[in-house]
């Protein structure tokens, strides 16, 4: 029997589908899709690869729109959620390091939404950006999706009450940039090691988008809203997730990046 890896291990018992479903889970889904369609848009039956594809939260909804969906997802478990939804998405087992199965130039777009969040090496990361600027067309977009480093102090270390095991850990820089250990599972940036990555892959940065904002820091508050009132955060949110003073202490953000 194959050994699982850590990451399948993990997806085996973590609720992906509750996370998106979720009403902080939602306001990361609504933006990420605003920004996948605004850089579809115009393009001519484009064909689209979702690399990382969890249990096909965004692969099965574009192929619903009509869209030439391709999904890579690690994780048996998930990917056999994602089967199971009936779709169109032609989805295969694989790894964000290595997509030998597609030629060169064949994506219109390419999104990478979850490796990210669980590569720890740098040069791994580089490998997963190489590979999906292999397979994007000359005028494609690569859409990043990571996991913020003051997030994770904020919400975790402190807000779990977890900081003082983290500093005696050696979790941080004194600038409390966060330290990667081997084994964690999540791994987390600032905005200056994104750029380096692209800066390394050849990649141009179009725009970075706070996925999410504020909303992890306030979930009671969100799932407090009535639907109204919900509304009116996603509008608050789509019309500050632009802004730069909002990227330090989102969850996620989003990388949109060229060749």
């Amino acid at each position: 029997m194959v050994e699982m890896s850590p990451i399948e291990k993990f997806y085996n018992k973590f609720n992906e589908e509750k996370r998106l479903n979720s009403r902080h889970g939602q306001v990361e889904f609504i933006t990420s899709m605003k920004y996948i369609h605004k850089y579809l848009e115009g393009k001519d039956n484009p064909k689209i690869l979702d690399v990382g594809a969890g249990t096909g939260r965004y692969s099965v909804a574009l192929a619903n729109e009509g869209y030439d969906v391709t999904a890579v997802e690690l994780v048996n478990y998930n990917l056999g959620i994602l089967k199971k939804k009936g779709s169109s998405v032609k989805a295969y087992k694989g790894n964000a390091m290595n997509l030998k199965r597609f030629e060169d130039k064949s994506f219109d777009l390419v999104m990478i939404f979850g490796p990210m969040y669980h590569l720890e090496k740098f040069e791994d990361r580089l490998k997963a950006l190489n590979e999906a600027k292999r397979v994007l067309k000359d005028d494609g977009v690569i859409i990043v999706a990571y996991i913020m480093n003051d997030y994770t102090i904020i919400f975790h270390a402190f807000g779990e009450n977890a900081i003082n095991q983290c500093v005696a850990e050696e979790r941080f820089t004194k600038d409390f940039h966060c330290i990667s250990k081997e084994g964690d599972i999540y791994h987390s940036v600032r905005l200056e090691d994104m750029e380096e990555l692209n800066k390394a892959a050849g990649l141009t940065r179009i725009q970075v988008v706070a996925a999410d904002g504020p909303a992890n820091y306030i979930r009671p508050v969100l799932n407090s809203l009535d639907e109204e009132g919900f509304k009116h955060f996603i509008e608050y949110h789509l019309a500050t997730c632009e802004r730069m003073d909002m990227m330090g202490a989102t969850a996620h953000t989003i990388d949109i990046l060229r060749k």
